[in-house]
C-alpha cells in the first residue's frame, strides 16, 4: 500500500523529457538550426532588456525657418453695428488764406527848406498806396519855429489828397508861444527839431498826395512860423496791414 505514491510521481519525471524535446525541436516546415534558433532567441531577449533603456543623445540644430503660407481665404463681414450717440454741436471755423504782405515805403527829403511862411503847404510827397483796407503811416522831421510879441499859436497838419485824416483824426502838432513879460524878451527866436506823426485809415488805394501844411489854431493869432531852417527834412510814408 506504501508503493503506489512513488509510482504516482514517477509519470511527470517520464513526459518532463518529453516535452522538453518538443520545445527544442523546430517548427514543422522550419529550415532553421537549433543554434541559429537560440541565438535568435537571445537577441530578442537583449532587445527586449535594454528597449526603452537607450541614452538620449543631444539635442539636434534648430531648423530653418519655413516660407510664409499663403493668404487665407477672406472672412465674410461682420454684422454692422449700432449707431452711436449724437455729438455736440461744433463750431463753424472758416480758414482764410491772407497774402504775404510786402513791405511799401517812401521817403522825400529836402537839404534846407528854410520855408518862412505862415499859412499854407509846406513840402509834399506822392505815394502810390497798394490796398485800399490798409493805412497810412506818416511823418515830417524837421525844424520848426514860432515868435511873435504877443501870444500867439501855429499848427503844423497832414493833408491826404488835399483833405485833413479823417480816419480816426486829424494828423497835427502845434506850438504856442505866451505873450511874455519885457524882462524875458517874448521876440527870442528860437529853431528846434520837432515831428509830427501819425496813422491814417480810410485811404483808397492808388496814388496819394501826401503834403504837409502849416496854419493857425483856432481862438488864437498867428505869429511868425518858419520851417526847416538851416537843416535837413523829410517826410516818411508807410502803408501798414490793418
Amino acid at each position: 500500500m506504501r508503493r503506489a505514491p512513488a509510482a504516482a510521481a514517477a509519470g511527470p519525471l517520464l513526459l518532463l523529457p518529453l516535452l522538453l524535446l518538443l520545445a527544442a525541436a523546430p517548427p514543422p516546415g522550419g529550415s532553421e538550426s537549433p543554434k541559429g534558433k537560440q541565438k535568435a532567441l537571445r537577441q530578442r531577449e537583449v532587445v527586449d532588456m535594454y528597449n526603452g533603456m537607450c541614452l538620449q543623445g543631444p539635442s539636434g540644430v534648430p531648423g530653418r525657418d519655413g516660407n510664409p503660407g499663403a493668404n487665407g481665404i477672406p472672412g465674410t463681414p461682420g454684422i454692422p453695428g449700432r449707431d452711436g450717440l449724437k455729438g455736440e454741436k461744433g463750431e463753424c471755423m472758416r480758414e482764410s488764406i491772407e497774402e504775404s504782405w510786402t513791405p511799401n515805403f517812401k521817403q522825400c527829403s529836402w537839404s534846407a527848406l528854410n520855408y518862412g511862411i505862415d499859412l499854407g503847404k509846406i513840402a509834399e510827397c506822392t505815394f502810390t498806396k497798394m490796398r485800399s483796407n490798409s493805412a497810412l503811416r506818416v511823418l515830417f522831421s524837421g525844424s520848426l519855429r514860432l515868435k511873435c510879441k504877443n501870444a500867439c499859436c501855429q499848427r503844423w497838419y497832414f493833408t491826404f489828397n488835399g483833405a485833413e485824416c479823417a480816419g480816426p483824426l486829424p494828423i497835427e502838432a502845434i506850438i504856442y508861444l505866451d505873450q511874455g513879460s519885457p524882462e524875458l524878451n517874448s521876440t527870442i527866436n528860437i529853431h528846434r527839431t520837432s515831428s509830427v506823426e501819425g496813422l491814417c485809415e480810410g485811404i483808397n488805394a492808388g496814388l496819394v498826395d501826401i503834403a504837409i501844411w502849416v496854419g493857425t489854431c483856432s481862438d488864437y493869432p498867428r505869429g511868425d512860423a518858419s520851417t526847416g531852417w538851416n537843416s535837413v527834412s523829410r517826410i516818411i510814408i508807410e502803408e501798414l496791414p490793418k
